[in-house]
């Protein structure tokens, strides 16, 4: 099989395309740009279903840049011959970092352009008045410069590509889309991407291509159970919260790791839960600022953190449709009803936006979709990694389990979900300290944090933007898990006494991390005798009887010396 499969030289590339490719390590293509990279350059329309990390955005990316760079050897104008349209601003940025890297060596022909940004249109005009070769942006935002004249695709657009189809209908570009259409010219070639065929992409067919041809890769939308381990536990609102703590605590959870929640209230009330207990962790959801997000997902490849605690589009598109839970109800309408405007409807994390290396994805709330299930779990276990899912089903949940249950089985019976066997009475020591650590996170707490961490990322964003633009160093020091500290954080929970550890985990957990042993180490060395108690320190230097005090004597001594 492996000596029947094409190569990316054998597809009549250009070889500054070829070199690039080279250099991103790429010895052979996925399965979809095998099968779509020669279609595409004989000119053909494509819709391809290919599940996520399955290189899709190269799939579109390579055929595109072949026809500018082909086009470009005949003498013609500079014009904007490709458009790109993305749903969220996140995929946008990763869209052009993407083509940048393909076009490493023929930078000066094919020229890029991210307008998906939240910049003015002003602003954004000189880029497109310099008519770049491809653009990548918003349904909304590629409209408004249509609109406003900064934009003219009717007579040079040669090639639409519309990445994740199946996400741009519900995060509402349904009319942006038809209303677009019209500056189009009638002939150009079009590809179609997405991960599921929805009612939605099929509308989408009839709209903007012509004779297409239909690629459905990969029959299971997930891995196979030997790259994704798929694991569900039940447990109601009090045992979520314990078990997360646990999870990560006694470190039975290892590697990058996202948690996706059904709100952005349930962010913050998490994070601030967590950090009683000393574990950072950072907060991605719709309300902070596109800079600060990108930033984030920058530095969580990069390892600079472990957990992201996130939400997805599904709750972000409808704040009513995040699962019921004992905490919170009211708060949850009132913060849908006041922070309506600050959310940032083209956001999405569960979708699109590249991951890297992410070992686990817990399901902190469960999502209220199949769909949304098979996009947030596809962010790990990717290309081919190894990954592990834990969904964590109340019982109001149980009937969004059967149906994802029914949906996987029917594509696929090795990827069902199975029982994570986990012994709740032996964590349950741990319980009174997950009640101590809830009772601190109040509704005032986790307000106090939402607001806090959006001023916070917003003075990062927009004041500090161009000292970092002059001091990129400085960038990769700006941390997003810093604690936050709205909530009375108790000191004595940041350690696990050994008596609370499970008999079945004693001897390969040690409750202090190798880095505080270590430093215990090394001062009981140097000290060697027993420190003397308080009372004798006292007789020694009570500067009360001896109205003499060497301390403060010894420390002006020593800053003189130095």
């Amino acid at each position: 099989m492996a000596a029947d499969r094409l190569l990316f030289h054998e597809m009549g590339l250009d070889d500054r395309l070829l070199k690039a490719v080279a250099d991103l390590g790429w010895s052979q293509p996925t399965l979809i740009q095998e099968k779509a990279i020669p279609l595409a350059l004989e000119g053909k329309d494509i819709l391809a279903r290919a599940r996520t990390g399955s290189g899709k955005t190269a799939a579109y990316a390579m055929p595109v840049i072949q026809r500018i760079l082909a086009s470009k050897q005949s003498v013609r104008e500079q014009d904007v011959r490709a458009l790109v349209l993305v749903p969220t601003k996140e995929l946008g940025r990763q869209v052009q970092t993407m083509m940048r890297q393909l076009t490493a060596f023929c930078s000066r022909d094919v020229r890029v352009a991210d307008i998906s940004g939240k910049a003015d249109l002003s602003s954004q005009r000189p880029i497109l008045m310099e008519k770049p070769d491809v653009i990548v942006g918003t349904p909304s935002r590629v409209l408004a410069h249509l609109n406003a004249q900064n934009l003219v695709l009717h007579s040079s657009l040669e090639m639409l590509v519309v990445d994740e189809a199946d996400l741009l209908f519900s995060f509402g570009f349904e009319a942006d889309l038809k209303n677009l259409l019209c500056h189009l010219p009638k002939i150009y070639q079009s590809f179609l991407m997405s991960a599921t065929l929805t009612e939605d992409v099929q509308a989408l067919k009839e709209l903007l291509l012509h004779n297409p041809v239909i690629l459905k890769l990969q029959g299971s939308q997930l891995p196979d159970s030997s790259q994704l381990q798929q694991y569900s536990i039940k447990c109601e609102e009090e045992e979520k919260f314990l078990l997360i703590y646990t999870l990560l605590k006694l470190r039975l959870v290892q590697g990058k790791t996202l948690v996706f929640v059904g709100a952005v209230d349930r962010c913050y009330r998490l994070k601030l839960f967590l950090e009683q207990f000393s574990i950072p962790a950072c907060v991605l959801n719709s309300e902070l600022p596109v800079q600060s997000r990108s930033h984030i997902i920058t530095q969580f490849n990069q390892g600079f953190y472990d957990y992201i605690i996130a939400t997805d589009e599904q709750s972000l598109a409808d704040p009513s449709a995040a699962p019921p839970t004992s905490a919170g109800k009211g708060k949850k309408k009132k913060a849908a009803e006041k922070g309506g405007k600050g959310k940032d409807k083209e956001y999405g994390v569960s979708r699109g936006v590249d991951f890297q290396n992410v070992a686990n994805v817990i399901n902190f709330d469960f999502p209220t979709t199949v769909e949304s299930y098979i996009h947030r779990v596809g962010r790990t276990a990717r290309a081919d990694n190894p990954g592990t899912a834990l969904s964590f089903i109340s019982n109001t949940e149980l009937a969004l389990l059967s149906d994802v249950e029914e949906a996987l089985t029917g594509d696929n019976p090795d990827s069902v979900l199975k029982p994570y066997q986990f012994k709740m009475d032996e964590i349950e020591g741990f319980r009174y300290r997950c009640r101590d650590a809830m009772r601190s996170v109040t509704k005032q707490a986790v307000k106090e944090a939402r607001l806090k961490e959006i001023k916070q990322e917003l003075l990062n964003s927009e004041k500090l933007k161009t000292y970092f633009e002059d001091n990129p160093r400085d960038l990769q020091l700006l941390r997003h898990d810093k604690d936050l500290h709205p909530a009375v954080v108790k000191p004595h929970l940041k350690n696990i006494p050994e008596y609370l550890i499970p008999e079945t985990l004693r001897g390969v957990i040690n409750p202090l991390s190798s880095k505080r042993r270590r430093k215990r180490k090394e001062k009981s060395k140097p000290e060697g005798v027993v420190k003397p108690s308080f009372k004798n320190n006292i007789k020694r230097t009570n500067p009360l009887r001896s109205f003499k005090y060497s301390g403060g004597r010894g420390r002006k001594g020593k800053a003189g010396q130095s």
